[in-house]
């Protein structure tokens, strides 16, 4: 059983004119689609317990993960619809409301926490290369203001794209965000690339630099405590995982969506390898709701609070600790 699978339906694949059509998914997709969103919606609703209810004093770090954790969160409600969407053939019964509603989501949910992840990395790099200078990624009033105006500008982009990506019907089906949508085909284009170069390539270079940068730092310090040593470790994880997040969950995404585009666009008579490509995008959508899953390690790797208000729930008593960031990194 392989997530490529393409089911065999030739009457569905084309028209009379070749065009293609879509065709059903392998039900492995639909399943682990809703098992990944499903952990991730238990794991980020967990994180954002925490967050609200057990951290009595938030720092920058900490304002930072908490919008990441609500990025990861708000593609919870897709999920359902995407299930009997593929379900039922790729054909989207409800209606231009709802889809336009599951664009918002997706775009905010994805390119959120890719910006997220980013803010993330500059706070961490700031926070330990810079420990000892002062800067507004170490000040909690600007990091609400800019966390602020990241939520206004996905506010923004998710209704350009709800409204520019309509619903359409397709032979006899109905559908919505599909690469099969021949009067869409110059939008996706062009949305693609806004997409690929701003919300994954652009984050993932700064994230690259700053925990290079940080990496180097690590390597040069001598550390002479237990517990010191534990820090450095886990800053060098956080490091690993928040990489890993980027190549494992976001570039399979852009990659393939871009390959679909361009041959949509310039190539659409080949309809065999579209509708491989196609099945390979939602197998990509599984690998990039994983992150949802592996955010919350960032949050133990990266905060102190979390880590004490995670184990005070696990032992059923217990203080939470107060130590701010930049406690944290003097020990490094």
């Amino acid at each position: 059983m392989t997530l490529l699978a393409v089911s065999s339906q030739t009457g569905n694949s084309s028209n009379d004119t070749g065009s293609c059509l879509g065709e059903n998914q392998h039900v492995c997709i639909t399943v682990l689609l809703c098992l990944v969103f499903f952990l991730g919606f238990l794991l980020n609703t967990f994180s954002l317990y925490v967050f609200c209810c057990r951290l009595p004093c938030w720092t920058s770090g900490t304002s930072l993960q908490f919008h990441l954790a609500l990025s990861d969160a708000i593609a919870t409600p897709v999920t359902p619809m995407m299930a009997v969407y593929f379900a039922m053939g790729n054909n989207w019964p409800f209606g231009q409301f709802l889809c336009q509603v599951k664009i918002a989501l997706l775009s905010s949910h994805f390119y959120g926490s890719t910006i997220f992840l980013t803010l993330i990395s500059i706070h961490r790099y700031t926070a330990v290369v810079h420990f000892n200078r002062s800067s507004c990624m170490k000040r909690k009033d600007f990091i609400r203001k800019l966390c602020a105006g990241v939520w206004s500008l996905l506010l923004i982009q998710a209704v350009i794209y709800a409204f520019t990506l309509p619903p359409g019907k397709e032979g006899r089906s109905s559908q919505c965000l599909s690469i099969h949508q021949k009067n869409l085909t110059d939008a996706y284009f062009v949305i693609n690339f806004i997409l690929f170069i701003f919300g994954f390539l652009l984050p993932f270079v700064v994230s690259a630099v700053c925990y290079g940068r940080l990496a180097n730092t690590l390597t040069r310090l001598n550390i002479n405590t237990a517990k010191g040593l534990r820090v450095k470790l886990r800053s060098q994880r956080m490091i690993g995982l928040c990489l890993m997040i980027f190549v494992l969950c976001f570039l399979p995404l852009n990659v393939i969506r871009t390959l679909g585009v361009v041959l949509k666009k310039y190539y659409p008579q080949q309809c065999h390898v579209l509708l491989q490509i196609e099945t390979a995008y939602y197998a990509s959508w599984i690998l990039a709701g994983v992150n949802s899953c592996l955010d919350p390690l960032l949050y133990c790797f990266g905060s102190q609070n979390f880590r004490d208000a995670f184990r005070s729930l696990r032992i059923g008593h217990g203080e939470v600790s107060n130590k701010s960031d930049s406690e944290i990194t003097a020990n490094l």
